[in-house]
């Protein structure tokens, strides 16, 4: 006779992951036991599960790389995606050197190899541009997670022709800028410009190509993000920080902040709490920390002080 489990009732139960006894979803699994037991009746639906994790230990990176025997995760970065061949062409498998005949035929081979990762111009091209998206993001710090999104952008945009005719560089660059504004970190264009030093004329122009031809929604930026950042050039405190935070969701709640700058609120928030609580500070630093004009700051200072009824 066959149990539960083995019947196509109870495999599909378990497809769905509910109990096969009660129906519930609230399975718990144990990883060392290895059984997965229903929370709501006790009943064990299966044991001596295979373990995914690695059978060694390891507790430093030097000792997780020495161990490990898969590669690297596959990732957008990289223009073949991670998943070519590369090989040591001095040393053989137990670490020994080569013969100098053998090393001579591994670096013919290794050259080769390299030529034919690079057959296509489609390929040409994305290495060029994945190298310009690294030394973006490097000098810009930005974190791999968005560098990803780069990528990815800049892959749908080759897929789609509309590199043919313009510049690597500016499409690369303008790629980073659309995927900093898609995942809402802090880096403005003049940032991105000056890492490039391409033209800021050109690098807007292929960003709105990109938005344009790609159909990228782009969510609007909150004011709030650029506080920490402009605060930490001020060297102000995490009080006046929380404040201004505070003040720009004000803002936000009768609609202050529609069309306006997003380091302009910031800068004028932090500069209104500054001036409630007695302290000084410059204008034109604050304004080059921003990096927005003195008069952005003093109308949106005044617009603020105006729309929340304050009285300084």
């Amino acid at each position: 006779m066959l149990s539960t489990l083995e019947t196509a009732e109870g495999q599909s139960l378990l497809q769905l992951g509910r109990c096969l006894e009660c129906g519930s979803r609230e399975l718990v699994t144990d990883g060392d036991s290895g059984e997965v037991v229903c929370s709501k009746c006790g009943l064990v639906i299966r044991d001596l599960i295979l373990d995914q994790k690695p059978e060694w230990r390891a507790f430093t990176p030097e000792e997780t790389r020495a161990k490990a025997r898969t590669g690297s995760p596959t990732s957008l970065k990289q223009f073949d995606k991670g998943l070519s061949t590369t090989f040591q062409p001095y040393k053989d498998a137990h670490g020994k050197a080569l013969p100098m005949k053998e090393r001579l035929k591994m670096m013919r081979l290794r050259k080769w190899n390299i030529r034919a990762r690079l057959h296509s111009s489609a390929e040409r091209n994305l290495s060029q541009a994945m190298k310009e998206l690294t030394r973006l993001s490097d000098k810009l710090h930005i974190p791999n997670s968005v560098e990803e999104n780069a990528a990815l952008i800049y892959r749908k945009a080759l897929d789609a022709g509309l590199i043919r005719g313009r510049s690597i560089k500016n499409i690369a660059a303008s790629a980073l800028y659309a995927a900093c504004r898609l995942t809402q970190t802090p880096r403005n264009l003049k940032e991105i410009v000056e890492a490039s030093t391409r033209s800021r004329r050109e690098i807007s122009r292929c960003y709105r190509l990109l938005q344009r031809e790609l159909e990228i929604t782009m969510p609007v930026d909150d004011p709030a993000k650029y506080v920490s950042k402009i605060a930490s050039h001020m060297r102000l405190s995490q009080k006046t920080q929380n404040m201004a935070i505070r003040l720009l969701e004000e803002a936000k709640k009768i609609q202050a902040d529609v069309g306006k700058s997003p380091a302009g609120m910031a800068a004028a928030a932090l500069y209104l709490v500054s001036k409630m609580k007695g302290e000084k500070i410059n204008q034109k630093e604050l304004a080059k920390a921003a990096e927005v004009t003195d008069v952005t700051i003093r109308n949106r200072y005044k617009r603020l002080v105006k729309d929340l009824e304050l009285r300084v």
